[in-house]
């Protein structure tokens, strides 16, 4: 295998981060305050009588596989879902967004693919595209005949706050089906799949949960939610670290998946890399789980209950009458 991404120095250097962005807060009173919401899907700070929500993500080495396909439509709808579906998880709905393209050359035609997911990306989510960047910089990106680099970042204003304290032990975990592998593990993914056979499914955009999700959170008691994407099941933690998160009926994995666990071979990589069929956890009391599934199912989203909380700490998968820590 190629490289593959280490979880737990990757929190080392996002902890790093963190330890020198929040003497920054102390900057701004009133409005534009930070809130000290660390560590989280996103940075929270108040407008006025709002709170409102920042977040920047992109679509990452997925884009090699768009390269080598040639086909660059649906990658902006990537951008767009990877933000927007992690402001989700603090209880926000998505307002406006700003894209960031970087690229080798001018190239109108390639621009105006990758414009048309994000417009895509813009209609599913509601979110107005309102600006944005696009730099031409050859001497950083390159390699292949049209290399380029995307992100977006969504501004959201938060519904109702969820931070995930309110999670108890006896909590049950509704898991909302992805798409597909999504847009993270593609270091991995590219690695151990033949692009020539898998690349058109490695492609399928990155299912957007707005409608569903902010449905749940208008008329449903929900505790914490999660964006299943880079380290797998294990950063559910980040919701509530004094309790445990035991999946023990994930659904049973599509022909990507077991695709990937064929060259893998790894139950505990796969977890802590791939969604494996789950693109949002959502933590709830048992009495509101079937509540959930039916709005999910509703939007054309398959749901089920996948796990339960516990309440000693950590993250842990049960499978084949074994139990794995996901722990990172």
């Amino acid at each position: 295998m190629k490289y593959q991404i280490d979880v737990s120095k990757v929190k080392k250097i996002q902890g790093s981060i963190w330890d020198q962005i929040k003497e920054t807060f102390a900057y701004r009173k009133g409005v534009g305050e930070p809130l000290p919401v660390f560590g989280h899907y996103g940075g929270l700070f108040k407008c006025g009588d709002e709170t409102l929500v920042m977040h920047a993500d992109g679509v990452g080495t997925k884009l090699l596989v768009a390269q080598a396909l040639g086909k660059f439509d649906t990658v902006g709808i990537d951008a767009v879902a990877m933000s927007v579906n992690d402001i989700l998880c603090v209880g926000a709905e998505p307002l406006v967004g700003l894209d960031y393209i970087a690229l080798a050359q001018e190239d109108a035609s390639l621009v105006e693919e990758i414009m048309r997911g994000l417009v895509e990306g813009a209609r599913q989510s509601r979110c107005a595209i309102i600006g944005g960047e696009t730099a031409v910089i050859p001497d950083l990106i390159h390699g292949g005949e049209k290399p380029f680099d995307l992100t977006f970042t969504v501004v959201g204003r938060i519904k109702k706050q969820i931070l995930g304290d309110a999670i108890r032990s006896g909590d049950v975990i509704v898991g909302l089906e992805s798409s597909g592998i999504h847009s993270n593990g593609y270091t991995l993914a590219r690695s151990a799949l033949d692009v020539s056979k898998w690349g058109n499914e490695m492609l399928i955009p990155t299912r957007i949960y707005c409608a569903p999700v902010l449905e749940m959170i208008d008329s449903c008691e929900i505790h914490g939610l999660a964006h299943i994407t880079g380290g797998g099941f294990s950063k559910i933690t980040r919701l509530n670290k004094s309790v445990g998160f035991v999946f023990d009926s994930l659904p049973d994995p599509s022909p990507i998946f077991q695709a990937l666990y064929e060259k893998v071979r790894d139950d505990r990589q796969m977890h802590c890399t791939f969604n494996m069929g789950v693109g949002m956890a959502i933590v709830v009391p048992q009495k509101e789980a079937q509540k959930l599934i039916d709005i999910s199912k509703r939007h054309g989203v398959s749901a089920q209950i996948i796990g339960k909380v516990v309440s000693k700490p950590g993250v842990w998968l049960k499978k084949n009458g074994r139990e794995i820590d996901l722990s990172t």
